[in-house]
């Protein structure tokens, strides 16, 4: 049903952009049900909600990757049809992908013009340069275009995105999570180039969990929650706490402040660290540092500055070129992946939870049971005992509050919050005495970090040694005792929280300071 024949909005040409009651359903899940955004021509308009709250599903309708079931969507005041993101571009609608959809052997140039139609049969790139230094001038972009793109910096990168939708004169840009790959000082860039295009007319849909850059950069925000609108209001009238609220239905605590712990002995000792990347090069250079019992130590840094390598060669999926990786004293710098899981207790929850945390094709209960699955009580003389899998599942499930239908559902079924609780529900099933979180928090709503840094703080309390190794850094300022930050392989000192600020780390994250 239509705007036009039901008369729900008496002015449409009051918004640039109408979705009417959209509807998308997966199989017997609704993903969108019954879903009404408005948003204004040369407006920020943020789309908060929990981890399968709907919001991505809304803008693949939109963007023209999913059709909807019902409802409809209208287009300085025109009801569209949009059936593939050709048409959307067409349109005047781009989209900003959380995971940067460009060529890496490409220059910045190429990248931006791919896809364009060309006169005659040689490509000419004097009128796009032109008119790209334009644009780049204008936003104040500084990019080098003939530099290939995976030479550029990650807040480069994305600017040669917001580029790329600028040349073909995009008037409504939807950007997915759009600061999770920046440092501090690149946000607050980034936030300038909202602005700017705010300023030009641009309408830009935000879709981000960062309750603090929707009070900061947005005019209006829409909340999901479980495939609904709960809210639609501007950002003027909203507070934090209310939004958190809203959300996830219940208060949300912001500050975690963990009671100050007595630190043991060393527990986990790097020295001098080396290793290269999956490319062969060196992503690891000299890295030494401790940790001790009861203590956690933050690793800050932008993404692809030797975090996921540091990471994979503590718990032995990557092989180190040099130095020592001693637990309790023991070097265990050539021990298997499951030796030092079962007897040096290294708990590891990895960055990128669908490819090397989870089978998603397999159930709850066998993931679950994946680290020890030949091991009482799962498995007795060789055998599975599915009855105690499915039974240890679900008391898992109930402890970490993992939301689910049953136990017996694939894992590609659940929100990525609540695959991330499910593994950490499998990790700390056993009592650890080192803990490696790597981007614990990525891409997760404001309750399901909460949960997650209550549960880091627990396993301090209890005498755990945690690495935790994140690029947001307000969250490691929330619960960390120190913090290093790592930039092209190499660490910096540990720093009590007491003796630095977030600007000197952010500094130190872009490779200053």
């Amino acid at each position: 049903m239509s705007i036009a024949s039901n008369g729900l909005l008496e002015n449409r040409m009051k918004y640039k952009l109408v979705l009417d009651h959209i509807t998308k359903t997966f199989g017997a899940l609704k993903a969108n049900d019954e879903v009404s955004l408005h948003a204004r021509k040369g407006s920020v308009h943020a789309i908060l909600g929990e981890n399968g709250a709907g919001k991505s599903t809304l803008m693949n309708v939109l963007y023209g990757l999913y059709r909807p079931d019902k409802g409809c969507i209208v287009l300085n005041g025109r009801e569209v049809r949009i059936e593939n993101p050709g048409i959307a571009l067409d349109l005047g609608i781009g989209m900003v992908h959380q995971n940067f959809m460009l060529v890496g052997r490409f220059t910045a140039i190429e990248n931006t013009i791919l896809g364009t139609k060309i006169k005659g049969i040689h490509l000419s790139l004097r009128e796009p340069r032109k008119r790209l230094l334009e644009l780049s001038d204008s936003f104040g972009f500084e990019i080098d275009l003939d530099q290939p793109v995976w030479k550029l910096p990650v807040g480069m990168q994305q600017r040669v995105e917001i580029l790329k939708l600028l040349y073909h004169n995009v008037d409504i840009l939807i950007l997915d999570e759009p600061t999770s790959v920046l440092t501090p000082n690149e946000t607050q860039q980034f936030f300038d180039v909202i602005l700017k295009l705010k300023a030009t007319g641009k309408t830009i849909l935000l879709i981000t969990h960062k309750l603090g850059e929707v009070m900061t950069v947005s005019d209006y925000v829409t909340v999901m929650r479980d495939g609904r609108v709960i809210t639609e209001m501007a950002t003027s009238e909203a507070t934090t706490q209310a939004l958190a609220r809203l959300m996830i239905g219940r208060d949300v605590l912001f500050d975690v402040t963990p009671e100050q712990a007595t630190h043991g002995e060393n527990v986990l000792e790097v020295k001098g660290l080396c290793a290269v990347n999956d490319r062969g090069l060196p992503a690891l250079d000299n890295v030494s540092f401790e940790v001790k019992a009861g203590e956690i130590l933050g690793i800050a840094g932008v993404d692809g500055n030797g975090q996921t390598e540091l990471a994979e060669t503590i718990v032995g999926l990557r092989s180190l070129s040099a130095g020592k990786i001693l637990v309790d004293q023991v070097d265990y710098t050539h021990v298997s992946v499951s030796e030092r899981r079962h007897r040096a207790r290294i708990g590891y929850v990895p960055e990128d939870r669908q490819r090397r945390g989870l089978a998603l094709d397999h159930t709850v209960a066998q993931n679950m049971m994946l680290s020890s699955y030949n091991k009482p009580p799962f498995a007795r003389r060789g055998m599975l005992h599915l009855k105690e899998i499915r039974h240890q599942a679900e008391i898992l499930v109930r402890r970490y509050d993992v939301r689910l239908h049953d136990v017996g559902q694939p894992v590609r079924e659940l929100s990525g919050g609540n695959q991330q609780k499910l593994i950490i529900a499998r990790e700390l099933r056993e009592n650890l005495k080192i803990l490696i979180a790597a981007q614990p928090t990525k891409g997760l709503d404001v309750g399901a970090i909460e949960f997650v840094q209550n549960t880091i703080v627990e396993q301090r309390a209890k005498g755990t040694a945690v690495v935790y190794i994140s690029t947001e850094l307000e969250h490691l300022l929330a619960v960390c005792d120190y913090i290093s930050v790592i930039f092209r392989g190499h660490l910096t000192p540990k720093m009590s929280l007491g003796e630095t600020t977030s600007e000197k780390i952010g500094l130190l994250m872009s490779g200053g300071g």
